[in-house]
C-alpha cells in the first residue's frame, strides 16, 4: 500500500504527517509507503521548514530524510490513498484526479477529535507547529487502526 500526503509547498504539515505515518505502520508492522508532496513547486529539493523538523526532533521523531516534491498527477496512478491536508489543496488535488477521485480525501477525515482542515502553521510561532503535531499524531493513529481493521 502507498499512501501520499499534500499540502502547499510540502515543508510543514505533510512532511510532518508523513514522518509520523511511517514510524507509526512500522510500529504497527504494516507494509505501508508513506510519500509527501506540496501542490506548488516552491521549495522543490529544500528540506522541512526548520520549526517543523525542531516540533518533530523534540518529540522523537527523525526529519532528516525530508526533501520537498511537487505532487504529480500520476502518483493517483501510484498511490493507494492521497491525503490532503485543507481545503485548497483538495480542491486542487480533485481537478488533477481524473477517474482515481475516489483516492482523495481530507488527512483530518480520520481525525478522531473531528473533520476539518490541518492548519498551516508557516507564518506562526512554534506553538502552530506543536498543535499541527498533535493533530497528526491522533489522526495517524486512527488511520493505523483503520487500516489494520481493513486488513482483518
Amino acid at each position: 500500500m502507498r499512501i501520499a500526503v499534500v499540502c502547499l509547498g510540502n515543508i510543514c504539515r505533510s512532511p510532518m504527517a508523513d514522518v509520523v505515518l511511517r514510524q507509526r505502520f512500522q510500529e504497527a508492522g504494516l507494509d505501508v509507503e508513506v510519500v509527501s508532496a506540496g501542490t506548488a513547486g516552491y521549495h522543490i529539493g529544500s528540506p522541512m521548514d526548520s520549526r517543523a523538523a525542531a516540533t518533530l526532533t523534540a518529540a522523537g521523531y527523525d526529519p532528516s530524510r525530508h526533501e520537498s516534491k511537487q505532487f504529480d498527477r500520476a502518483w493517483f496512478d501510484d498511490c493507494d490513498l492521497v491525503l490532503a491536508m485543507d481545503d485548497d489543496n483538495f480542491a486542487a488535488l480533485a481537478r488533477a484526479a481524473g477517474p482515481h477521485r475516489d483516492k482523495l480525501r481530507m488527512f483530518r477525515d480520520y481525525d478522531p477529535m473531528g473533520k476539518g482542515e490541518v492548519p498551516d502553521p508557516y507564518y506562526g510561532d512554534g506553538d502552530g507547529f506543536r498543535e499541527v503535531l498533535e493533530m497528526v499524531e491522533r489522526t495517524a493513529e486512527a488511520i493505523v487502526h483503520d487500516l489494520q481493521a481493513a486488513m482483518r
